[in-house]
């Protein structure tokens, strides 16, 4: 960004507009700097687009994978300035479905300052990001000199366009894009796309009609046939996945998981040998029992009508559902059906002669090279986030998932060759072997998931905190106690591979969810643990939008290892400052807090009882699927008290099995930096953590003490949040680190504006907290504004991100 703030800065033709340069952190800690520059900051009103930088990966190429909302002139822009462009709007429909468990500050300037723009990031090389093998050194200069000529050529073209001075003129209409082996982009409205879509779909079932209607496939014959073989494809289809799932269970089955997190091909070795395998035995038998007396020619004529006629259904399904990734199967429909008509005499003639298999390899080679393209950024994306999706989600079948899919679709229009071949003994046997040798080095233990290779690190993520926890009941008395290393895997593996190294980490120390606590009873920096009950996206509330927080990891299995009890200089303090019933019939509490920087406050309303309203956000409560609040609060270095409400709806009829009271209320403190880090017991066991052989990022190193509450609740007016920062079950809303540059046609000297920022590290503090129905004090009231802007702290200085007014 210096680089092009310098280049910008020293050129000759002077700009038609003006650009921002924002430098801003934060982004781990929910967003908080993207969200306060948009949302207070003066400049903020005068920006009409963005350009945001982000990495997922740590150098390649850098992709765009999103765009708008709408604002087709933006793609544009990209398309027509870009000198190495690299986008796809499936990378985008994926995305923004919540499938990749992220988000950028792409959807804070979108959400919130109503602001178009676009999204770029590195995605290679995942397996590093976010470890301490994520480092600068490692991007390359070649990837670095890439995304700085695409960057400044994007943002030349933007600042001299006369689109971006009334942008709104210009903002309807979505677009398609696409590009071709990196060298050019293809693009065009969506309202086009869908045109095109019909057409060719249109084009294929006439082709097929047209078949159906020869004076030889009478009686319906044909359309018959077709439906028998279509049968036979979708059965076959079916069968091989079913077929390499019960293989990744038995990987599974035999602790031999993620053996393909640093040997990656030797997945396809497995998995896509057995795919393909499956696939042509299947077709080999029915070629041989079930159309012994037909004509090969006849068949590889039928088969490529079936493969032709599923493409066109997902053609038309796609389109349907209004995604503009429907234009993969309408390439992988038109060139094909081209193709064949091209080469009908030559296949009526010869059949599958050298001459028609060459040129019909050449006509499939467009829509195929660039399939095989998104396979690559999908295995690219997707195989490192195996290693932090949590406990819950088997890789193996993921991954084999992936694999046999992108073998199906890859040979659908080869399955009419299996019908024009003489035999298959020989690559049957081939790929059988395949299989077996692979099968057999992965039984054997060889390939071990993870490495510290200086090269390629493929690094095992553990989360360790050091925990006390309070428990308290209905009377305020203390109900339990206790301390502990709580310890979490970011994958499947668990603790597998650390136990013979470390062995007090073991299975006897496992513990359970806590359904009747507040997320299991366990101080969650973020709201991670329920996902493991469904992969649904989390709702969560801003203070002016509502959005979706896509899966992080699914943390169900917790190892809980006993430990002395936690001591930080600045304990949580949590206290109910009032209690009252509204003339409503609800339940109105406020409390006060004080502690750390960062504190999570979790709630549990029991059966039957509900939340109607609180002071986060709009005032409207946002759950969970499971029936649980998060509030992330967060703020600057100074210790803030934190004094919030909210109202409750009592039961009509109170559970007697369940708990007490109609809430349970939890708070955790933080602790991520200063004295109260690190403790000497978690210090000890991570000295004996393994560096040699394999890498273990010990991420999060948190001291955790919760405070837990059960208790009855009410409501009260709305209250503005007091100073700091709160995340209303989702994003969060509070002060983080800032750093904006301002340059105006390039003739102003640059001005610098700074945000309130707080340093990160970590720790946790927590304990819990009953609460009966009392006669309720006097309420105080709250007076802090929730923004400030007079501080110039400064602190890293991380995410970026391109403004234009």
């Amino acid at each position: 960004m210096l680089e092009v703030l310098h280049s910008l800065a020293n050129q000759s033709t002077p700009l038609h507009h003006g650009v921002v340069f924002l430098f801003n952190g934060a982004e781990e800690n929910v967003l908080q700097a993207s969200h306060g520059f948009i949302t207070q900051h003066p400049w903020a009103k005068q920006v009409r687009a963005f350009i945001n930088l982000e990495a997922a990966g740590v150098g390649g190429k850098e992709v765009v994978f999103q765009t708008g909302p709408e604002n087709p002139w933006l793609v544009q822009a990209y398309v027509q300035a870009a000198k190495h462009p690299f986008a796809s709007v499936v990378g985008q429909e994926v995305f923004q479905s919540g499938i990749i468990p992220s988000d950028t500050d792409f959807r804070i300037y979108r959400d919130f300052g109503n602001i178009p723009g676009i999204d770029l990031a590195f995605i290679e090389n995942g397996f590093i990001y976010h470890t301490k093998y994520d480092t600068a050194d490692r991007i390359l200069t070649d990837s670095i000199q890439r995304a700085g000529d695409n960057i400044l050529a994007v943002l030349r073209y933007l600042l001299m366009s006369e689109k971006l001075a009334d942008s709104s003129e210009y903002r309807h209409g979505n677009m398609v894009f696409f590009d071709l082996l990196g060298v050019f982009v293809v693009a065009y409205p969506a309202r086009v796309g869908t045109i095109l879509n019909y057409m060719v779909a249109a084009a294929t079932f006439l082709y097929l009609a047209k078949k159906a209607s020869r004076p030889g496939n009478g009686g319906g014959r044909y359309v018959r046939d077709l439906a028998y073989a279509t049968g036979v494809a979708l059965l076959s289809w079916l069968v091989t996945l079913l077929s390499v799932l019960i293989v990744a269970l038995l990987v599974t089955l035999l602790g031999r998981s993620m053996f393909w997190y640093d040997h990656f091909y030797t997945s396809i070795c497995l998995y896509g040998a057995a795919a393909t395998g499956k696939i042509i035995l299947i077709h080999t038998l029915a070629k041989n029992l079930y159309y012994g007396g037909v004509r090969l020619v006849e068949l590889g004529d039928l088969y490529f009508d079936v493969s032709l006629l599923l493409w066109c259904c997902s053609l038309v399904w796609l389109t349907q559902q209004g995604l503009c990734s429907a234009y993969v199967p309408m390439l992988m429909v038109a060139f094909p059906l081209v193709t064949r008509i091209l080469l009908a005499k030559e296949f009526k003639h010869r059949g599958a002669s050298l001459r028609y298999s060459m040129f019909y390899l050449l006509g499939l080679a467009l829509p195929y090279v660039h399939f095989m393209f998104l396979i690559w950024v999908v295995f690219e994306i997707f195989t490192p986030i195996m290693g932090r999706s949590g406990t819950e989600i088997p890789p193996e079948v993921v991954l084999a998932s992936l694999v046999t899919l992108a073998t199906i679709f890859l040979s659908s229009f080869f399955l009419h060759f299996i019908y024009l071949v003489r035999s298959t003994k020989w690559i049957l046997t081939g790929l059988g072997s395949v299989f077996l040798l692979t099968f057999l080095v992965i039984s054997s233990g060889l390939l071990f998931p993870y490495s510290d290779a200086p090269e390629r690190p493929r690094p095992k993520r553990v989360f360790l905190q050091h925990t006390t926890r309070t428990f308290h009941n209905l009377q305020g008395q203390v109900e339990s106690r206790d301390s502990g290393l709580w310890i979490n895997s970011f994958d499947y593996t668990g603790i597998q591979h650390i136990t013979p190294l470390v062995p007090e980490i073991n299975d006897s120390f496992r513990t359970h969810c806590r359904e009747d606590r507040p997320f299991c009873g366990y101080p969650w920096f973020l709201p991670v643990k329920f996902l493991s009950k469904s992969v649904a996206p989390l709702r969560f509330q801003t203070p002016s939008s509502v959005g979706t927080l896509s899966p992080l990891c699914c943390f169900r299995k917790n190892w809980y290892l006993p430990a002395p009890e936690v001591s930080p200089s600045s304990p949580v303090e949590f206290s109910l400052l009032s209690q009252e019933e509204t003339s409503w019939g609800t339940i109105k509490m406020t409390f006060r807090v004080t502690g750390p920087s960062h504190m999570s406050l979790y709630l549990l309303p029991h059966r039957g009882a509900s939340l109607s309203t609180w002071s986060f956000g709009d005032g409207t409560p946002r759950f969970d699927l499971s029936g649980e609040y998060f509030i992330f609060y967060s703020h600057g270095l100074d210790v803030r008290t934190w004094t919030f409400w909210f109202e409750i709806q009592p039961p009509s009829d109170p559970d007697p099995s369940g708990p007490e009271g109609m809430i349970s209320v939890a708070i955790s403190s933080h602790y991520f930096f200063g004295p109260d880090h690190r403790t000497a017991q978690l210090e000890e066991i991570l000295s004996r953590f393994p560096y040699v052989g394999f890498s273990l990022l010990v991420g999060q190193h948190l001291r955790h003490v919760s405070i837990l509450t059960t208790r009855r609740v009410t409501e009260a007016e709305k209250s503005r949040e007091p100073a700091g920062g709160v995340w209303a079950g989702g994003r969060t809303h509070h002060r983080r680190c800032l750093f904006a540059l301002r340059l105006t046609h390039c003739q102003t000297p640059a001005t610098v504006s700074a945000g309130l920022v707080a340093s990160l590290a970590h720790a946790t503090h927590a304990s819990t907290v009953d609460i009966q129905r009392t006669d309720p004090p006097q309420e105080p009231r709250a007076s802090r504004s929730l923004w400030s802007w007079e501080r110039k702290d400064f602190s890293f200085l991380t995410r970026s991100c391109f403004f234009f007014y």
